[in-house]
């Protein structure tokens, strides 16, 4: 059945629209029309004072609503991690979970197989967080895991998360050329992050094809005047897409502006969001709007809706661009923006409805 989605306003990725309407045939977007030629058939969904903007994607999160992937990695832990991300706007996920055993790591791929073959919706891949990392920034990860890989483990994790594992954050200086080429071989996204990588070895990684770093400052070497560090190298390399996680916990709202300054539309929003939970190595708890794990900064509380929200309030980011940083990078990002990150004709009719507050209201049928 067609469907005609009516607002007071529409952001299309590139430009607001007046009195528009958006024609959806089996969840496509058909055509983009002006209101007053809306067609007498079809069934119409108003959004009424409200507008409309293309579905965010969150890339990075962990659990939600009490249950942790990494603790019940199961069907049930992502159907509820769908509606947490529904619940800020988000359609579309990334799964996560961070350093741990390898046994943990094949039953996320397993439970990510199972959500799939159940019907489930939302999950883009699952995103691997380590343990590929070094272990002088690994903030709150559990050191006794991490380690360079060999070949064989690699492959051994490659060949079972095979189309399941989409992201994995590594840092490049603990990684060979050969894993780093064996990652790419499998479509997998790289990704650098808990790295005390020089800005010489950042850039020599991200040369070697790894194209973006997770949530920036946190957890990599800093920009230093007579050593730029990984910061550094991600603010300066071209290619290099970055997460940034807007809480003003992890990073000064400040801080967050002038990475923005610097990289433009290479800078978008992750939640990196947890759950509270005292079960298995990571037991996050809730401290005011952050969460905490053995006395360390663990994740957020965001939701994206409250990630635009904060870039527009407190960072002052312009509104536009704050939703392109929630939707159209990370899709950018996840190779995902030939189907989504904009309402245009031939993209999925996959859309958030916000009010003047910035919170959502009405998801999109």
């Amino acid at each position: 059945m067609t469907q005609v989605h009516i607002a007071e306003k529409i952001f299309t990725g590139d430009e607001w629209l007046s009195n528009h309407a958006i024609i959806v045939e089996d969840n496509i977007i058909k055509d983009i029309i002006p209101g007053e030629s809306i067609p007498s058939a079809g069934k119409i969904i108003n959004y009424t004072t409200c507008f409309l903007a293309p579905c965010f994607i969150d890339i990075q999160i962990y659990g939600a609503y009490g249950s942790l992937l990494s603790v019940e990695p199961e069907w049930e832990t992502l159907k509820k991690m769908y509606d947490y991300c529904k619940s800020g706007g988000a359609n579309f996920f990334q799964p996560t979970v961070a350093t741990n055993s390898y046994e943990v790591f094949y039953k996320c791929i397993d439970a990510v197989k199972d959500y799939w073959n159940k019907g489930g919706k939302g999950v883009i891949g699952l995103h691997i967080e380590g343990p590929w990392i070094n272990k002088a920034k690994r903030g709150a990860h559990i050191e006794k895991y991490i380690h360079s890989p060999t070949i064989k483990q690699a492959k051994a994790l490659l060949e079972y998360g095979k189309g399941i594992i989409s992201m994995i954050t590594i840092a490049p200086e603990v990684c060979s050329t050969e894993v780093i080429n064996l990652i790419q071989s499998y479509g997998v996204i790289i990704s650098a992050g808990h790295s005390n990588a020089t800005f010489e070895e950042a850039n020599e990684g991200f040369d070697k094809g790894i194209s973006a770093a997770t949530h920036l400052y946190n957890a990599m070497s800093s920009l230093q005047h007579r050593a730029p560090g990984m910061v550094g190298a991600v603010m300066m390399h071209s290619n290099i897409m970055s997460s940034i996680v807007p809480d003003g916990y992890h990073v000064d709202f400040a801080a967050m502006s002038i990475a923005k300054k610097v990289m433009k539309e290479r800078l978008f929003f992750i939640t990196d969001a947890v759950t509270e939970t005292t079960e298995g190595l990571y037991p996050h708890h809730l401290e005011g709007d952050k969460y905490v794990s053995n006395g360390i900064l663990s994740g957020s509380a965001l939701t994206l809706s409250k990630s635009v929200k904060n870039a527009v309030e407190k960072a002052g980011i312009e509104l536009s661009e704050a939703l392109r940083m929630a939707g159209l990078y990370p899709a950018q990002v996840m190779r995902l923006n030939d189907k989504l990150g904009k309402i245009a004709k031939g993209y999925r009719a996959e859309f958030v409805a916000m009010n003047d507050k910035l919170e959502v209201v009405e998801k999109s049928a």
